[in-house]
This record gives structure tokens, sequence and C-alpha cells, in this order.
């Protein structure tokens, strides 16, 4: 029997080299269009498991999902999982992962990848929607692509948790969605199912990342500003079947499907053209298989028992 593959630590990888893998496999010619959809599998009552497969380079891999909504009352965490990594040549496995903190370190590193295009540098002002582990993640993950953040503000329902949040995170609080006007980049990492602000505060020329929902019925953004704004997104294929945001716009007529920009589109510089100067920037990301294994397969990469 063989010996059971190391548990590895996603935190190996620190955020830079997170958003550098991600942004190398792009440049290197992983096609987002072609990864395998989520699966979903229904658990009655309890909550449902959610299966993402994925090959690219020499790794295959997994993640395995649970979203368990009463956990929380039972002092559980929501989202639980395992990651499983195998050598794309022998089918080897190499490696078990917690999904949870994969996910907590690959959707942020993508929401930097997107921001580092998509800012240009001018970034000064960040707001963020909500107080969770994604949402302090992509404060640390902007503030590494997009050294030049003076100011953070964070929204939230629950007054306390935000002051918590800005404590920790070096941010101020603040009392209104209005403040987004104020925003050079705005970031949304809630499980709202309703807009979050009013689309037309938003400033031309500034970036908003909706990572919160990957429900057709869901969305964290209205139809004024995904119809005003360059959409970029993980894949066009995933964006039609998962993001609420775009389904809901294109529903109402406000937004083109065809007219969206694709992550590795923005990163390869063949859509220079569609991000102009004169209207908002979004990126709308649902999570993908192929961000888990290049990120997976990075932390697997500094690993000190990897042979």
């Amino acid at each position: 029997m063989s010996a059971a593959p190391p548990w590895v630590d996603p935190g190996l990888l620190p955020m830079g080299a997170a958003v550098d893998a991600l942004e190398r496999a792009l440049l290197d010619g992983l096609d987002p269009e072609a990864d395998h959809p989520r699966g979903r599998v229904e658990l009655g009552s309890a909550g449902h498991l959610l299966t993402m497969p994925s090959r690219y380079g020499g790794f295959a891999g997994v993640k395995l999902s649970t979203v368990a909504p009463g956990n929380p009352a039972r002092g559980l965490p929501r989202i639980q999982g395992v990651y499983a990594l195998w050598d794309a040549e022998t089918l080897a496995p190499v490696a078990l992962l917690d999904a949870a903190a994969i996910t907590s370190l690959r959707t942020p590193a993508l929401s930097a990848l997107a921001a580092r295009h998509l800012s240009r540098g001018r970034a000064r002002t960040l707001v963020v929607f909500g107080t969770g582990p994604q949402a302090a993640g992509h404060v640390d993950a902007l503030r590494v692509v997009l050294p030049e953040l003076e100011r953070v503000h964070v929204v939230a329902r629950d007054r306390g948790r935000a002051e918590r949040f800005a404590a920790d995170c070096g941010a101020t609080v603040a009392g209104d969605p209005s403040v987004v006007g104020e925003a050079d980049i705005v970031c949304c990492c809630t499980s709202a199912s309703e807009p979050l602000f009013d689309g037309d505060l938003v400033a031309a020329g500034a970036t908003v990342i909706a990572i919160g929902s990957h429900e057709a019925g869901a969305r964290e953004l209205d139809e004024r500003l995904m119809g005003r704004a360059a959409v970029v997104v993980e894949s066009r294929a995933s964006a039609l079947r998962e993001a609420g945001d775009v389904l809901l716009a294109v529903e109402a007529g406000a937004l083109d499907p065809d007219g969206m920009v694709t992550i590795d589109e923005l990163v390869r510089g063949a859509a220079a053209h569609a991000i102009a100067s004169d209207h908002p920037r979004v990126f709308k990301s649902v999570g993908m298989s192929w961000e888990d294994l290049v990120v997976a397969s990075a932390a697997w990469e500094r690993h000190p028992g990897r042979s």
C-alpha cells in the first residue's frame, strides 16, 4: 500500500506569489473556457456538496467542498472541504490541502490580478463591503498589487463587526454605501442577493470587484452599473451559467454578453480597447476549478517534503 499523500499548508504560498502564479498560467496559455463546470450534489436540508475538478500542466486536482447553511448556528464553519492534488502523468496522489484555505487564497489573488490590470496604478481609496475572511483577504491582496492605496473604508450591516474589521485591517468604518462615489476600487465580498449600492454612484475609471455569489439569482451589483461598465469575467460560459450579476443585467437588457472581456484576454493585453477610462470597470468572479489547481500546485511546489 502506498503512503498517504502529505497534508500541505496553502499558507506556504504568499499572496503575491499566488497572484503571479495565476498570471503566469494565463500567459502560458491556460484557457478558462475549457475548464470543467462546477458540480453540485444536494444533501437534503443539511446543504450541498460542490465538486471542482481541473487539469493543467503537470497536475490534476479536485476541490470537494460542503456548504452547510445551518453550521454557523452550531458554531461550525459554513463551508468545509478538502483539495486533492494528483500527478497528471502517473495519476498518483501527491498532496491534500484544506479547501477553505485554498479558496481564501485564490479568490482574492485572482481579484488582485484583475485589479493589477484594470486600475493601472491609480487606486488610492478602497471601499470593501463585508467583514468576513474574503473581505480581509481582498484588502491584503489589493495592498500587495496596489501599494499606493492610502485609504480603506468598510461597509457592513453590523456596526460592531465593521469596527473590529476596521481595527484589524487598518480601515475606517463608512456609515453609508454612497461612499462608493469616492472610491477608486470597490470590493463586494458579501452573501447579499440584492445590489449593495446605487451603481450610478461609481465614478468613471473606478474598478469594482464582485465575488460574493455564484448563484444565478443573486447579485451584488445592479444593472445600471453593469450596463455602463467594461465587464470582465473569468469565462463567458461560467458567467452565463452562475453569475447573477451578469445574468440579471442581461435579462434586463442592460448588458450585451458578447461585449464581456475574459480575464485571460485582459492579462494577455488583448482587451485594452474595451477598458476605456470614461466608464467603470467591473470584474465579476464566480470561482473556477483552474484557479484552485494553479494555487494548490504552486503551494505544493514549495512544500519541504516534495521530492
